[in-house]
């Protein structure tokens, strides 16, 4: 899973709304919904990404404007920078592979959505957001868009997903303590978090002693 980084900025807030560039496929919304899927209004949805992710990188809004208009000039295929998000992922990890893997990128359901990069860009610089090329990681959400200035860039930073499974964990068994759980429950909690029935009641102990 990739997301883009925008830690530091409150979602609900009506001031940082507005010094963000994606109103998706970042971690305002990645996040919470990882780590805890039910507060959609469909309990015990199907969107439940803990159960499938190996692996969860962030990637700064620069280098996502970067990729999409590399798309735009390379491929002639234009759209709003949030659908990019994993294709900016995916050129950096594509590096880390052998030559003969190949990456396969899923974009969400908003894959079209967004508006145009250069409209965006020119509406973070006038709520006061620095625009320029350079380093990425120099890229402060909210602050700071750094454009890179080549490809080789491109990076992605590792989200701690067992720092995820324990969030989900305590808020899954918020109120309950492990001899409240039955098996079926700790089955389910072994399948959200991809660990063992051993391991769910480990955490939630250890979790309980905090």
């Amino acid at each position: 899973g990739a997301s883009v980084d925008l830690s530091g900025l409150h979602m609900a807030s009506d001031g940082d709304f507005n010094r963000k560039s994606f109103t998706t496929g970042h971690t305002g919304f990645g996040v919470p919904f990882l780590t805890w899927p039910d507060r959609a209004d469909v309990p015990k949805n199907a969107a439940r990404a803990l159960r499938y992710l190996d692996r969860y990188v962030t990637v700064t809004q620069g280098e996502v404007f970067y990729v999409t208009e590399a798309l735009a000039q390379l491929e002639g295929l234009e759209r709003g920078p949030a659908g990019n998000t994993s294709l900016a992922a995916a050129l950096a990890i594509a590096r880390e592979m052998d030559r003969e893997q190949i990456v396969v990128v899923q974009e969400t359901e908003y894959t079209g959505a967004g508006k145009h990069p250069t409209a965006q860009l020119s509406f973070a610089r006038q709520q006061g957001i620095e625009i320029r090329r350079g380093d990425p990681r120099e890229n402060v959400p909210g602050k700071a868009i750094v454009l890179p200035t080549n490809p080789g860039q491109i990076s992605v930073v590792d989200y701690d997903l067992n720092s995820a499974r324990r969030s989900y964990l305590r808020k899954a068994t918020e109120g309950y303590t492990v001899e409240d759980l039955d098996q079926v429950d700790l089955e389910f909690l072994a399948d959200e978090t991809r660990w063992s029935k051993e391991k769910v009641i480990e955490e939630i102990r250890h979790g309980l002693q905090r």
